[in-house]
């Protein structure tokens, strides 16, 4: 499955959500300068974010987008479907070219959403965090 940039600029920022739950609710520029994210681009996706229940917002001088429910109990594969719709491949005609194939690329699609659903958010920052300290800048020139 291909995601599209709209649903990466989504799971970006509700990795950035989740990376900072505690903290309270994050400002639409705060995500946007973090994440490299076209402001106005993630204005529209927060708000259909919002729709889905993936996020709530909060008005005011404090106000922002925070989770709407826990980093565990949201998953890449359910993030990749409200965005991008369902998939609705058509079952190749078994004469036509390539169909023998077909089998192939269920497979690998089922594959890839298994590991999309099997993947929550909190899964994302936990490996974000564990590359992070394994890092180590190389400052040789």
């Amino acid at each position: 499955m291909i995601v599209s940039q709209k649903t990466e600029y989504a799971l970006r920022a509700l990795y950035e959500l989740a990376t900072s739950r505690r903290a309270g609710p994050r400002s639409v520029a705060d995500i946007a300068q973090v994440q490299a994210i076209p402001p106005r681009f993630l204005e529209a996706i927060l708000g259909e974010l919002r729709r889905g229940g993936f996020v709530e917002s909060r008005r005011g001088a404090r106000g922002g987008y925070l989770l709407a429910r826990r980093p565990r109990e949201v998953t890449v594969g359910e993030v990749v479907r409200f965005v991008q719709g369902p998939r609705r491949e058509p079952e190749p005609d078994p004469g036509a070219p390539g169909a023998a194939l077909a089998g192939v690329w269920q497979r690998v699609e089922g594959a890839v959403d298994a590991i999309y659903d099997g993947t929550s958010l909190a899964d994302v920052v936990a490996d974000q965090q564990r590359r992070a300290e394994r890092y180590v800048p190389d400052y040789v020139i």
